[in-house]
């Protein structure tokens, strides 16, 4: 009976990383699945026909931008990362925790991204308890490519479209300057969220997301606390790290943290004129 809750539990769990990585990944990508034994967790982003968007920078020496300014710049480099972006690579660490049961693991594999519809996963090692391993990570990556396949990203995407935006002021967050926005929902549907939004005041990059689900996937999932770090790569915006909480009736609360390293990312343009990649499928779950 606890293992069909905890199931039930993920499938609200990995809702935050799906919906957040939406504003800066390419739509509709489809997972490749090792030997039918793993997951891959792709994030999709709005599509829009733009010119690629230009290199980031160093903040230091570009002036604070007006609010209403870093949210447009935000929004329109959203828009244009997916027809910039060709592939990427990096390293994912997904650690999870069930407190009430002392049971953990941490899963670290290679992800490799190939524009537009491919996101793969090669394991590289595990450590902790299998139930973990089995029951919470995977199922929590399978739960992620079916909301990929099936939902509508524009749906869930961190846009005028679906959220209200009230400026809150300057802050700090990881030794950056950023604009601070309320964001509150139009409508309560799965995969909203309520809570802050962080733009970065001297290029409007996205730093950081966090707040609470506003809708429960399930009855048996009482409340989802997030935030999601982002990092900027060559011209790219891309997640880094994101901290999930969520609290469920029967298996209690539930931990996740998956941090992204080591990116390699490829402009579309360079892509063009180099050889056409192989698209393996690799195993090892």
């Amino acid at each position: 009976m606890k293992r069909i809750f905890l199931i039930v539990l993920l499938g609200g769990l990995w809702a935050p990383g799906g919906v957040f990585a939406q504003a800066m990944f390419p739509a509709g990508e489809a997972a490749v699945l090792p030997s039918g034994k793993g997951v891959l967790p792709p994030f999709p982003l709005i599509l829009a026909d733009s010119q690629p968007v230009p290199t980031l920078g160093p903040t230091a020496q570009l002036p604070l931008m007006a609010p209403e300014l870093a949210l447009a710049t935000y929004q329109n480099r959203a828009t244009q990362q997916a027809a910039a972006l060709a592939s990427y690579s990096a390293v994912t660490i997904v650690r999870a925790e069930l407190p009430d049961s002392s049971q953990q693991g941490e899963f670290e594999l290679q992800r490799k991204f190939e524009a537009p519809h491919t996101l793969q996963f090669t394991p590289v090692h595990y450590t902790g308890d299998g139930f973990v391993k089995n029951n919470v990570i995977t199922r929590l990556l399978q739960t992620e490519v079916d909301h990929v396949q099936k939902d509508d990203p524009s749906q869930t995407a961190i846009s005028l479209k679906n959220y209200k935006f009230s400026y809150r002021g300057l802050s700090r967050v990881n030794d950056r300057t950023v604009h601070v926005y309320q964001v509150k929902p139009h409508k309560k549907r799965p995969g909203l969220f309520k809570g802050r939004v962080y733009l970065d005041a001297h290029n409007g990059s996205l730093v950081r997301v966090e707040g609470s689900v506003v809708k429960s996937p399930s009855f048996f999932v009482k409340h989802i606390d997030f935030w999601q770090d982002y990092t900027n790569v060559q011209s790219f915006t891309l997640p880094a790290h994101i901290h999930t909480v969520a609290k469920a009736r029967i298996v209690g609360r539930t931990i996740v943290d998956i941090v992204h390293r080591d990116y390699q990312a490829v402009p579309a343009i360079t892509a063009r004129v180099g050889t056409p990649a192989h698209l393996g499928i690799r195993s090892g779950f």
